[in-house]
């Protein structure tokens, strides 16, 4: 499922980063890889702010339907 999707608080393990070869690049740079946990702490006004290895990322709701949790 995208991360869009997932609900909030909950740990998610990401399965796949897709998107076009920029997106994949700039995702993992971020820590989004396959096997590493994410939390969704808020979505709001079509963003969704994450915690991702000790850290909090907002993402747009289009690039977090390209990370499958």
């Amino acid at each position: 499922m995208p991360l869009s999707f997932a609900d909030i608080n909950a740990v998610n393990t990401i399965r796949k980063v897709g998107g076009s070869k920029e997106q994949h690049h700039h995702l993992e740079n971020l820590g989004f890889v396959e096997g590493a946990q994410v939390i969704v702490v808020s979505k709001t006004n079509g963003n969704i702010i994450v915690n991702i290895k000790d850290v909090r990322i907002a993402l747009s709701e289009e690039l977090a339907r390209k990370i499958l949790v």
